[in-house]
Parts: structure tokens; C-alpha cells; sequence
């Protein structure tokens, strides 16, 4: 008898740790980020209980991108699909539909203030036409809107894993301090810099919050969207801005073709001072890995190409 009890013991001690073990190892949330910077956010709140596909991958252009059968796939398996909106991502409803896919859509631009403007050039924003009014969909360019995202983040992912949410909970509390800081930086960088010199060219207007938070004024031959073409007369339109208001550096985007901005600088006889981050994070081994290190390296080379360190 004693035996017998002995055995039993045994296969209940068995049959719990398999439990536990089953618990501990639950398959984790599965969540699609429509892009690097959201899927850097969320890794950053959900940590070792999510599972991140991403879309638009490395140095990918939301703007412009074809979504693959794979990307449905990963849609339509999804518990929780992270996008930005605004319009940022043209291919999403058509890979929402394609998908049929039961998950939450999250917009993570929910309880961000948008900053409307008019494309100055003729053909700066194709969709909308010159002189209409347009929304920047780039919100996660300004710390203070990436704080929100995380919030966002955070709240979607109690939603989907309630047993996570303390968890979710501490880890955006945790990263939003890091944003915290890194504000900071970004704001020392800039004051750094003589207001006179604070004007700077890149390739599409992706920067507009940044230059609404922080202070530097951007000016860019394209629109919100990669998805046109400037004209002739706006590329000559812009080179006697430039020339007026006597722009202190030039970049490429990490999304573009660096053909126009070459063209401009040598008509301008502005020197190109490098790459900014704009639509998306650089491949795991770049310098902007991260959304932190994507921050630090605009900062790092604005500063640079202006003041010459």
C-alpha cells in the first residue's frame, strides 16, 4: 500500500510540474508592428511575453511598400496588430482585408495631437494636391508623442494578456524614463546650436514634429510621402530658398534615394553631412538599431554638420 501511495505521489508530483512548466512556457502574444519604430516600442514594453513580426523592415519606406502573402499571413495569425496611422501606412487596409484577420488594430497615434500643413511645392504631396492642407502621420518623431505610443502599447497588451499587464505595466514605465533622458539630450543638442544656424534640408518632410518640439526648421523637396516626385521648377524653388535662408546642412534619408539631395547640394554648394532616420530604424548592425540610438544619431549628426564636430 505504501507502495501504491508512493507511485501516486510521484505521478502527481509529475503531472504538477507539467502544469507549471506548461504556465511558464505559455506561447507568448503574438504581435504584428507595421513598421521598426513601433516594433522597437513594443518589444521594449512587451518583452520575453510577446513574439514581434514587423512589416516594413531595417531602412524600409512605409510610404511606398507592396505587402508580401507572408505579411498576410503573419496578419491573420495575429493577436495584436500595432500600426501608427495618420495615414502613414498606405498598404494597410488592403493588408487587413487581404487577411481577414480577427485581431485588435491598434493606432498608436491615438491621443496624439496632429500638426497640419501645406506642401510648398507644386508637387510636393501628390494625394492632396498644392496648397491643401495635410496631416504629418511622422508623430513618433517627437519624444513626447513616443511616450504616448508606449502608453498605448502598454494599454493594448493589458488588453490581449491581462495575467502580463503588471509586467507590461513596469517595462513601459521603465523605457518612458529612458525617453525621458534621452528628451533631455535632444533638447541640450539643440540649444547648443545658434538659432541662425538651426535650418537644415532633407529629402521628405518627415520631421515636422521634431522641428515643432525641439526647435530646427526642416525644409524638404518632397512631401509627407516619399510617393512623388518634386518637379523641376520645385527643385529650383527650393535651391533659391535654400539660398535665402541660408540652410546650415543637407542630409539623405536611410529611405531615399540620395540622387535629389546630391543634386541640391551641388547646386547650392552645401556640403551633405550624412544620414538621418526617418521612416524606419537601420538594420540590427547600423546606428540606429533602436529608437534611442535612432535619436542619438540624427541629433549627433546635425549637430556635427553644423557646427563642424
Amino acid at each position: 500500500m505504501l507502495k501504491s501511495f508512493r507511485a501516486a505521489l510521484t505521478l502527481s508530483v509529475i503531472t504538477f510540474t507539467a502544469l507549471g512548466t506548461s504556465s511558464a512556457l505559455a506561447a507568448p502574444l503574438k504581435v504584428v508592428a507595421s513598421f521598426t519604430v513601433i516594433a522597437d516600442f513594443a518589444k521594449n514594453v512587451g518583452g520575453d511575453r510577446v513574439s514581434i513580426t514587423t512589416i516594413v523592415g531595417p531602412d524600409g519606406d512605409a510610404h511606398v511598400y507592396e505587402p508580401s502573402p507572408a505579411d498576410a499571413v503573419a496578419m491573420a495569425g495575429a493577436d495584436v496588430v500595432l500600426v501608427n496611422g495618420l495615414h502613414f501606412e498606405g498598404f494597410l487596409q488592403r493588408l487587413v482585408d487581404a487577411s481577414a484577420t480577427k485581431a485588435a488594430i491598434v493606432t498608436l497615434t491615438k491621443d496624439v495631437t496632429p500638426i497640419d500643413f501645406k506642401p510648398e511645392f507644386a508637387d510636393a504631396d501628390a494625394a492632396e494636391g498644392a496648397g491643401k492642407t495635410v496631416t504629418d502621420p511622422h508623430a513618433f518623431q517627437s519624444i513626447a508623442n513616443a511616450r504616448i505610443y508606449v502608453k498605448n502599447i502598454a494599454e493594448a497588451f493589458c488588453a490581449a494578456d491581462s495575467e502580463g499587464c503588471v509586467g507590461f505595466q513596469t517595462n513601459a514605465a521603465a523605457y518612458t524614463k529612458k525617453l525621458d533622458a534621452l528628451e533631455g539630450e535632444v533638447k541640450a543638442a539643440i540649444q547648443s546650436i545658434p538659432e541662425e544656424k538651426r535650418v537644415v534640408i532633407t529629402s521628405h518632410d518627415a520631421f515636422g514634429y521634431f522641428e515643432h518640439e525641439y526647435g530646427l526648421t526642416f525644409l524638404a523637396p518632397q512631401g509627407i510621402s516619399t510617393d512623388s516626385e518634386p518637379s523641376a521648377a520645385d527643385v529650383a524653388k527650393l535651391v533659391n530658398q535654400v539660398k535665402q535662408d541660408k540652410a546650415a546642412a543637407m542630409f539623405i534619408e536611410n529611405i531615399t534615394n540620395p540622387r535629389l539631395i546630391e543634386q541640391i547640394a551641388s547646386e547650392t554648394g552645401i556640403k551633405v553631412g550624412g544620414t538621418l532616420y526617418s521612416d524606419a530604424l537601420s538594420q540590427p548592425d547600423g546606428p540606429a538599431s533602436t529608437y534611442i540610438d535612432m535619436m542619438h544619431n540624427n541629433i549627433a549628426q546635425i549637430k556635427g554638420a553644423i557646427l563642424g564636430s
